[in-house]
């Protein structure tokens, strides 16, 4: 079997529109899946709505939240380099892959959810058994995709995401531009949450796989990584 290729999303998304406050890619939330598949011999290709150079969201690169891992890539020329040169999502729009995973930091709000290609990619994955992950704000893009019957993507999916209450937290909640859980909600998506805010998360329902927050940047990544390992093996069999 050939190896296995993962798409990664990220944001093109570098402010909160009208506002002087920068956003972006929450770091961690791509170079642990990048890592860690990396490691495993797997192709990552990272894309975003219009490609090219990826904003990363500052916030994300203060000591409390830049991990080990995240610094080893921050400070590594070539996985900085992949954040200046992402593909558009136009040009992998036809491409075929194992997952496709959806990385977040608030400005996945505003680049996710009403891309039409994303929609495609995501709805054409999905549909063919391929396993659909996102975290965080990264969940935002999965909330128009419409199945080709018509019903929501996550219409009676367990799911998590970024909840309000961590919103709050993080000080965002007058700034962005939905209540990411209530909108799950109303998709019909079978909302869950840890009890405690800010710690990690990750739910699992059939090939679509959820994290809450930034700090479940490891587990979902190993989440992942686990489906598709099982996926490789059923199919050597």
């Amino acid at each position: 079997m050939d190896t296995i290729n993962i798409l990664a999303v990220v944001t093109g998304t570098d402010r909160f529109p009208g506002r002087n406050l920068r956003t972006g890619l929450w770091l961690s939330e791509l170079t642990h899946i990048y890592r860690s598949a990396e490691r495993q011999g797997y192709t990552v290709t990272v894309a975003s709505p219009k490609g090219g150079d990826t904003p990363v969201d500052p916030v994300s690169l203060r000591t409390i939240f830049l991990d080990r891992l995240s610094k080893n890539c921050w400070n590594d020329p070539k996985f900085r380099d992949t954040l200046r040169h992402t593909k558009e999502l136009d040009a992998v729009s036809e491409q075929r892959f194992d997952c496709v995973y959806l990385a977040g930091g608030h400005g996945a709000m505003f680049d996710f959810p009403d891309n039409a290609v994303l929609q495609a990619i995501i709805r054409s994955h999905f549909e063919n058994g391929k396993t659909v992950a996102a975290i965080c704000h990264g969940v935002s893009g999965l909330l128009n995709v419409r199945l080709s019957n018509g019903t929501y993507l996550i219409e009676g999916k367990k799911t998590t995401g970024f909840s309000w209450f961590e919103e709050v937290l993080a000080g965002r909640n007058k700034v962005v531009p939905f209540d990411l859980e209530a909108s799950l909600k109303v998709r019909g998506a079978d909302y869950r949450k840890s009890i405690i805010p800010m710690i990690p998360k990750v739910v699992t329902d059939g090939n679509l796989i959820t994290g809450q927050d930034p700090f479940s940047s490891p587990a979902t990544a190993k989440a992942v990584l686990r489906q598709l390992d099982e996926k490789k093996k059923s199919k050597s069999r």
